[in-house]
């Protein structure tokens, strides 16, 4: 698709799955995909709370890549395995966002790929004007 811009983590789920990390198309909407907490290659298992800001930084990481920050962020969508981290996972959220205020869902889910993970985000933003 002509205009389209790709953007890999080098996750090795990028591979094997077969995605990218970040999609941005011509008209500048941006779409990021799942992002998990994942340090320096290696998931780091903290709390919930701790979790959901390592696994927003994954996401702000790929919209910085294409010149984007948090400011341009319109949507979010938080996917937990517990009820009961809704209260922590919503105050990393109202930490990185409270002045964005983008559309934002929390979701309960099954699980995800590794059972130590219990947070998963997703960010969709938008360039504006300026789109290339």
């Amino acid at each position: 698709m002509s205009g389209v811009r790709r953007i890999s983590s080098h996750s090795p789920f990028e591979d094997l799955i077969g995605y990218s990390r970040a999609v941005e198309l011509p008209n500048g909407l941006v779409l990021v995909s799942g992002c998990t907490s994942i340090v320096n290659g290696a998931i780091d298992a903290g709390t919930p709370y701790q979790q959901t800001l390592n696994a927003f930084q994954v996401a702000l990481d790929a919209l910085k890549e294409l010149g984007l920050g948090r400011e341009h962020v319109v949507r979010t969508r938080m996917y937990i395995t517990h009820a009961r981290d809704v209260d922590d996972v919503g105050r990393a959220h109202k930490e990185l966002f409270d002045d964005v205020r983008p559309a934002a869902s929390m979701l309960i889910v099954s699980g995800f790929i590794d059972p130590s993970l219990v947070v998963e985000v997703e960010v969709e933003a938008y360039r504006g004007d300026s789109a290339s």
